[in-house]
């Protein structure tokens, strides 16, 4: 089985670049050119260099001794919440400002939805000296208020998106048309593995140093460079793109993704796409959406504001399709008593989002002599007023 992008952008059946025609300039200057710049030597220098020195790379990989013992069994934490920026998204940040200025763009956009991807690109606009202007849905605005006062402070405008539901689609949607309107001197770093060819792969291919690391750091660990599992949460899927990249090859190790279910999945509160979605095109790929029987989009909901996406990667949805990744999913109420778990067991505060990561750990069985790795993609200083609220301090 497959599992790389082929030359038309598609895993398996989902991907492609469904665009409208004033699209066309900004997405083929990307397809034509993004291999050839990230292969190039002064290209991956330049971003070797800049994760080790500036976003602090390698990130720890963890062993949560007192979270083992609970679970009778190996549990390792890949640090990303340790990164500059606190989660991920830098990565992919670094990774797009050096390929926007090898393309001779100017001006930065992009769309956050808990405001790390935000604050992540308006990091390396300050770095770079670049013009930025991020999107966020005006109710993520609200309920991620720090971030959004980091992302000025860098410099960056912040405009929200009052459309729909006021979250991470509407701001995707937002910047979208500004891409279109701006196409000559704009690029837009689009911060998951979504949207049209070739993002969902250029994406990947910036996140996967997090397995490439994982690899390594086992072998220094345990002496060997698999683990029995890898778990990761999903919402478009970035940090989970990253986190299975390298393994997706050896069948041997289970991946495990982690959807939003909000208040459950039998409620319309939910932003489990996997479990409820069907074929669709969203924000020009085709993929799983959560939708109506005739095609419109549900509104998703989650506590997390990273995860109420009501798509997922394409990467993800064949990973789904062909099983060769199992996604579950955990609740507002089972993710925030993870992140108190993990908390008073190991003094380490997690956001939301990779805190329904660690809500996997209660749904499957773990054995003692299996090493699972869970991706712990951000810290949660952005949600501490949630956590605050939750646990009545």
């Amino acid at each position: 089985m497959n599992y790389q992008v082929n030359k038309k952008g598609y895993y398996g059946e989902f991907g492609g670049a469904y665009i409208p025609e004033m699209m066309h300039p900004n997405i083929e200057e990307l397809q034509q050119r993004y291999m050839e710049i990230i292969n190039s030597y002064n290209f991956r220098q330049d971003f070797i260099h800049l994760l080790k020195h500036y976003v602090g790379r390698p990130s720890p990989l963890y062993f949560a001794k007192r979270l083992s013992e609970k679970y009778g069994s190996n549990i390792y934490l890949k640090r990303e919440d340790l990164n500059h920026t606190g989660s991920h998204k830098i990565n992919n940040t670094i990774g797009q400002i050096l390929l926007a200025k090898s393309l001779n763009k100017k001006r930065i956009i992009a769309e956050t939805g808990a405001g790390q991807h935000g604050v992540a690109t308006a990091t390396v606009c300050a770095l770079m000296g670049m013009k930025c202007i991020v999107y966020m849905g005006a109710l993520d605005v609200e309920r991620q208020a720090p971030n959004v006062k980091k992302m000025k402070m860098l410099g960056a405008e912040v405009i929200p998106a009052v459309s729909g539901n006021q979250t991470l689609k509407d701001a995707t949607n937002e910047a979208m048309r500004d891409w279109i309107n701006n196409p000559e001197d704009t690029h837009y770093i689009i911060g998951s593995v979504v949207g049209p060819h070739p993002y969902p792969d250029m994406v990947t291919q910036f996140q996967a140093v997090i397995s490439e690391e994982i690899k390594m750091q086992l072998d220094e660990h345990i002496g060997r460079e698999f683990p029995t599992r890898v778990i990761a949460c999903v919402g478009g899927g970035s940090n989970a793109a990253g986190a299975f990249y390298h393994f997706l090859e050896n069948e041997s190790v289970e991946l495990i993704g982690v959807e939003a279910a909000g208040k459950g999945v039998e409620t319309k509160e939910t932003a489990a796409t996997l479990t409820l979605g069907k074929v669709g095109v969203l924000h020009s790929a085709k993929s799983m959406l959560m939708q109506t029987e005739d095609g419109q989009i549900v509104e998703p909901y989650s506590i997390s504001a990273g995860l109420d996406y009501p798509g997922i990667g394409p990467l993800h949805a064949h990973l789904f399709q062909t099983k060769r990744a199992r996604y579950l999913w955990a609740t507002d109420e089972e993710v925030l008593e993870s992140a108190l778990e993990l908390t008073q067991l190991e003094g380490i505060i997690p956001a939301l989002e990779s805190a329904h990561a660690l809500a996997a750990l209660k749904k499957i069985k773990l054995q003692p002599d299996e090493v699972t790795v869970v991706n712990l993609s951000g810290r949660g200083d952005k949600d501490m007023e949630t956590y605050l609220n939750y646990f009545g301090y």
